[in-house]
């Protein structure tokens, strides 16, 4: 066996004649294995809040999205068609969409309009969100579904059939508007349910028929804003995404769920990697211990350390002994603090103990991606730790 590994074991595992140094490296150890536990737990809690906001993104947000380069609206043409006629497609819907004018008794709002086809609910179960009501109804034109956002500035409710929603576009054209009652196009339809996602899209979206949102617009039957797709889950986004590039040209761009929603993504990221760093901070402050411990091991057995100096040994063979000693004493706190904090994540994954509200629980994910970053952080620094701490032998102080 290595001979400096096999004193650092023999220092490890035997007590100090010294109670101050068997605290001081209990210490050490306790907070190593705090650190672990509070790392991998807050890695994993993060890692389940993303899934958890990406799961209503995925609800709302196709897999791609095709959108004009030269304009607000294109026209489906069997070119089109015939490049989403794939197997790499599972399904395909076509959009209207528009900001638009909202009023509803003496209130209004500003929002957007999204006309969808029948087949809208095979790209994104937008049906799942529907809390009060129905999705929209293809065999009544004059139907909307709004965000719970809306209903509550507008005080609408699902089926109210005393006064409808009253919708304005604006009028294509040019020059300054001189009267404004024939300046907007205007429909009124009624409201048969209200959805509820995140705050942004609550108070976004109103959903209709695809007929209904052309007439608003004066668009033609084959004219739309854009087509939402569903990759089929055998094949790859980006390489289905690259192909209808080609295929469409560069009158058309596509974009993934991601590229669409760059600023959330963006945001997560950043707010998981400040987590990590604000925790490693910590676990940094809790390696001081480890660096203390150990130097208060060195004065210790510092006759000790005398005495293998003059038998032969060198001062790099003695910082070894003290470098090991240190590595394993984290490599011992990691393994004791993931052992407590993995089960901790699955328990709480499958049974929902820790709870956000009466009906959510916390959200974590288990992944092995953060036991690897909790691993590889810990045995760096704690090695460094070990390092900086075995760096005080001197020849002078072994002579």
């Amino acid at each position: 066996m290595n001979f400096p590994l096999y004193i650092a074991r023999r220092y490890l595992l035997s007590k100090s004649s010294n109670n101050a140094i068997n605290i001081i490296t209990l210490i050490a150890t306790l907070g190593v294995i705090v650190s672990t536990i509070a790392l991998f737990v807050v890695l994993s809690v993060f890692s389940g809040l993303k899934d958890f906001s990406l799961s209503f993104i995925r609800t709302s947000d196709p897999d791609l999205k095709i959108t004009s380069t030269r304009g607000k609206s294109f026209y489906f043409n069997d070119s089109i068609e015939q490049a989403l006629v794939k197997d790499k497609i599972a399904a395909y819907t076509k959009v209207i969409e528009e900001r638009v004018f909202l009023s509803y008794g003496e209130k209004s709002h500003v929002a957007s309009i999204k006309g969808v086809d029948s087949n809208y609910l095979n790209v994104n179960r937008l049906d799942t969100a529907i809390y009060y009501g129905n999705w929209v109804n293809y065999d009544h034109k004059y139907t909307v579904v709004v965000g719970s956002a809306i209903s509550t500035s507008l005080s609408i409710a699902s089926y109210d059939f005393t006064e409808t929603l009253k919708i304005y576009v604006p009028k294509p054209g040019k020059g300054y508007i001189t009267n404004p009652k024939t300046a907007f196009n205007q429909v009124g339809a009624q409201t048969i349910g209200i959805y509820r996602l995140t705050d942004d899209i609550d108070k976004k979206y109103v959903y209709s028929n695809l007929s209904l949102a052309q007439d608003l617009l004066n668009y033609k039957t084959d004219q739309l804003s854009a087509i939402e797709i569903k990759v089929n889950p055998d094949y790859d986004v980006k390489e289905v995404q690259q192909d209808l590039e080609l295929s469409l040209g560069e009158r058309f761009e596509v974009r993934t769920r991601q590229q669409l929603n760059s600023v959330f993504y963006k945001m997560l990221n950043t707010e998981n990697l400040v987590s990590y760093l604000v925790f490693t901070l910590i676990l940094v402050i809790a390696l001081f211990n480890v660096i203390g411990a150990i130097v208060m091991m060195i004065i210790d057995k510092r006759e000790n350390l005398k005495t293998l100096f003059h038998l032969g040994s060198s001062i790099r063979e003695i910082r070894k002994i003290f470098v090991f000693q240190g590595f394993l004493l984290t490599v011992f706190g990691l393994f004791v603090g993931l052992l407590v904090s993995i089960p901790f994540v699955l328990l709480q994954k499958k049974y929902g103990f820790i709870m956000i509200t009466q009906s959510l629980a916390y959200p974590v994910e288990f992944r092995l991606v953060n036991v690897l970053v909790v691993i590889i952080t810990l045995l760096f620094l704690g090695f460094l730790a070990a390092k900086i701490a075995s760096a005080r032998i001197s020849k002078k102080l072994v002579e």
